[in-house]
């Protein structure tokens, strides 16, 4: 029996990045210096005083037993009073707060849940994958609807409710988004919560990015901020990305008590919580000074900032995102049909550099790619002068084509 045998795995499509990570591997095996601006993983340390606290907790009397699923009730009470600090959002600290093992398991195990055979789930497209893939394992059916913020997304999630055979039972949203960085307002969040509560769906929202941001005047709002949201909302964070601290695979539900219950159960049966120290320690960070988010906003605003400019200056013009540590760029048109995947590997194999692939979020996003803040300003300034060499090259190759062609 192969792996593609089993149900679940049949489900889902080949896994698109792991494609450009082999060619970036081969690539680096014959001595490539391949800048990889692809994967969304923070290259910035966790904050000392938050390894500190890790390092003073690891050996300590019963740190070493299993932990609390849900997470520790010092821990849930942090994030209650981030909440409450950030957004003005009252949660009760034992029914309203799950700790997760980061958000992505926590979006797959509210998936596991909720979802029955067959169930409709509404879901952007391009999005992060485990927004659609959590709920397909689960045995549920996406509907995709536009990722942008707006009247056009409405009018599909409209028409989304009137046509889906079931009725959908939930609604997935991520703003800042990934991979597309938009961002929505809090204007758009009440209409949201009104869809939600008319349709009876279940509002799943992914907050992972919301302390980065670029404009101070305009940090992103939590859906749970609106009137009624509480009824049907969970919503999930991250330290992954806020305190650079993605490995350490720590974050939060929260939100409606009924559907948090449902989560808390299934965890139950599936792990202990993240170790102990761990959990203690991002208590500290949760609770600690935030000039180190402060730090972390302004090297990747300093970053974006060196993107948009040298690869502009490369001949990729794109707008600067408003937020995330991802720009979504549009292929340049010579190239667009060649499809994401295809361009992707060809960035690797010409330029030395790796980016995202559009198709991996989602058949919508196969003019483009993502890519990601994680390179220091110089090496983003190198990845734009391998890509102008790149184009010029391929100009050059496409012209003697052309000319080759019209002397025949």
């Amino acid at each position: 029996m192969v792996m593609n045998d089993f149900h679940r795995i049949k489900r889902l499509p080949p896994y698109v990045f792991e494609q450009v990570n082999r060619i970036k591997a081969v690539a680096r095996n014959n001595g490539a210096d391949i800048i990889d601006l692809g994967m969304g993983n923070p290259d910035l340390p966790a904050p000392r005083h938050v390894i500190e606290k890790m390092v003073e907790t690891v050996g300590k009397s019963r740190t070493d037993r299993y932990s609390a699923s849900k997470g520790l009730p010092g821990l849930r009470r942090a994030q209650a009073a981030y909440y409450d600090r950030r957004f003005g959002v009252k949660l009760n600290p034992d029914t309203q707060v799950v700790a997760t093992l980061g958000s992505k398991e926590g979006f797959a195990n509210m998936a596991q849940a909720i979802t029955a055979p067959g169930d409709v789930v509404l879901v952007p497209n391009p999005s992060y994958p485990i927004h659609a893939f959590g709920f397909l394992m689960a045995g549920g059916v996406i509907r995709s609807v536009p990722a942008e913020p707006n009247t056009e997304m409405f009018r599909a999630l409209e028409r989304a409710v009137m046509h889906s055979i079931p009725k959908p039972i939930a609604l997935v949203t991520c703003y800042p988004a990934n991979p597309t960085a938009y961002v929505a307002d809090l204007d758009f969040y009440k209409d949201l919560v009104a869809f939600a509560r008319k349709h009876e769906l279940i509002l799943l929202s992914d907050l992972a990015y919301a302390e980065v941001y670029f404009d101070d005047t305009k940090p992103p709002p939590s859906v749970l901020q609106v009137q009624g949201a509480m009824d049907v909302t969970v919503e999930f964070t991250s330290m992954s990305k806020t305190f650079s601290m993605a490995g350490w695979r720590m974050g939060f539900a929260v939100g409606n008590e009924r559907l948090l219950a449902a989560l808390a159960r299934v965890k139950s049966y599936l792990d202990y919580g993240a170790y102990t120290p761990i959990q203690v320690a991002a208590t500290a960070a949760l609770n600690g000074p935030e000039d180190c988010i402060h730090e972390m906003r302004d090297t990747y605003k300093k970053r974006r900032d060196a993107l948009v400019d040298s690869f502009g200056k490369a001949g990729w013009d794109f707008p600067a995102p408003e937020a995330s540590m991802f720009a979504w760029v549009q292929i340049p048109e010579p190239y667009r049909a060649l499809g994401s995947l295809e361009f992707s590997k060809l960035l690797v194999e010409k330029a030395d550099v790796a980016v995202a692939p559009g198709i991996g979020f989602g058949e919508h996003g196969d003019d483009y790619v993502r890519i990601a803040l994680v390179e220091n300003e110089q090496r983003i300034r190198q990845a734009a002068r391998n890509i102008r060499r790149f184009f010029e090259g391929a100009e050059q190759t496409l012209h003697n084509v052309v000319t080759l062609d019209t002397h025949r």
